[in-house]
């Protein structure tokens, strides 16, 4: 189909001969072109910066240098500095070898020496048009491709903050215990949750979360579990109800691609009893002082799968010495070159090692250790929390 056929071109012809412009314009005009001429370098400078045009068509040579084609070369620079986009086609009756390389290494798209042949010269224009064209459409998409990407990263840094402003600035530090946590994303937005909820001078909710997936849908899902935490956690409500409500809320909330696992526990730093209830999540480890260990694995099964799902929940004692840890899958699964996860029994055996380090410091060696272990090429979100009993 010919570029006629959709738009007219709009074509600039400079050339400094009264006669040649002319003839140009009648050939195109009877082409179907629009034309506009110009007679000198500044002019064609002018008419670009106020119009946009399909194709220039230029002479190389004007009065000032009427056999070298320095001026029109020259030009053929200014026109691309404008207009790198424009297609350029140069008309000259001194053409040489040379001199067209020289135009074409510049960003001429074609070459055609006077006298010119009609049928040739608008066959050169209309190629020359079409994929002016289609290059300047593609710059087009690539620049609206951009200030999509762009946005998009803006929107991105700013979930980002919005999704760390939802966890813990600070860790409550109760009487005779610490708590210490770690949070590490995959990527710019991540799917783990923890938080630890102040209901009393020595009362907490503590919990972790693991969204399915990685990336903004699951830190929608996570903002979702966090505020359905807020509104339903409270020193009154059993851990295994609270998983049950969290559950019934996160199943209307998601389709079936999407679950989180979830752990939950109500701390009572008074009486040192932690009542607990686990939602399909990695086990946390109980590292008591005399170096055995016990994984917290009583509750049922994860969130958002199931819409009448179950609970249990268990009570242990906590003793001086004790460390309970915390942790999402993204830690255990870390993989060394070799294709090694780290895994839940070095997971176990180094914190047996160094049960006796406060919260914040066990917390930091593990996190440490892992990262180590596999070259700090996390495939998943990190979530690390630690209670120390002293």
């Amino acid at each position: 189909m010919s570029i006629l056929a959709t738009h007219i071109p709009r074509t600039l012809i400079a050339d400094d001969q009264p006669d040649v412009l002319t003839a140009l314009r009648l050939l195109l005009k009877g082409a179907g072109y629009q034309t506009e001429a110009a007679n000198s370098p500044h002019a064609v400078l002018e008419a670009i910066r106020q119009r946009r045009f399909d194709l220039v068509l230029i002479d190389l040579n004007y009065a000032r240098d009427t056999t070298s084609g320095r001026e029109g070369l020259d030009l053929i620079t200014r026109i691309q500095a404008e207009d790198n986009s424009l297609p350029i086609v140069v008309m000259t009756a001194w053409g040489t070898v040379d001199l067209a390389v020289e135009a074409m290494r510049r960003g001429v798209r074609d070459f055609v020496q006077k006298p010119w042949e009609n049928r040739r010269l608008l066959k050169t224009l209309e190629t020359q048009i079409r994929n002016g064209r289609a290059e300047r459409k593609r710059r087009e998409l690539r620049t609206r491709k951009r200030a999509v990407t762009n946005k998009l990263r803006r929107e991105v840094a700013e979930a980002v903050e919005i999704q760390r402003a939802l966890l813990p600035k600070l860790m409550p530090q109760l009487e005779g215990m610490q708590i210490a946590a770690g949070w590490r994303p995959a990527g710019s937005l991540c799917g783990d949750y923890f938080d630890v909820l102040e209901f009393s001078e020595h009362q907490i909710g503590i919990c972790v979360g693991d969204v399915a997936g990685k990336g903004l849908p699951a830190a929608l899902l996570m903002s979702n579990l966090q505020a359905t935490l807020k509104s339903c956690g409270s020193p009154e409500v059993r851990p295994a109800d609270l998983c049950h409500r969290v559950n019934e809320i996160v199943y209307g909330n998601t389709n079936e691609r999407r679950f989180i696992s979830f752990f939950y526990g109500l701390l009572d730093a008074r009486q040192r009893t932690f009542v607990y209830s686990n939602a399909g999540h990695n086990p946390p480890l109980l590292i008591q002082r005399d170096g055995n260990s016990r994984p917290l694995t009583e509750g049922g099964g994860v969130l958002g799968v199931l819409t009448d799902q179950s609970y249990g929940q268990n009570r242990i004692t906590l003793t001086a010495g004790d460390r309970l840890v915390l942790f999402t899958d993204g830690l255990t699964e870390a993989m060394n070159e070799a294709g090694d996860e780290f895994g839940e029994c070095r997971l176990r055996e180094l914190l047996i090692n160094h049960r006796q380090l406060s919260a914040a410091d066990l917390q930091a060696t593990a996190m440490e250790t892992v990262t180590d272990f596999c070259g700090g090429n996390f495939l998943d979100d990190v979530t690390m929390m630690v209670l120390a009993v002293e």
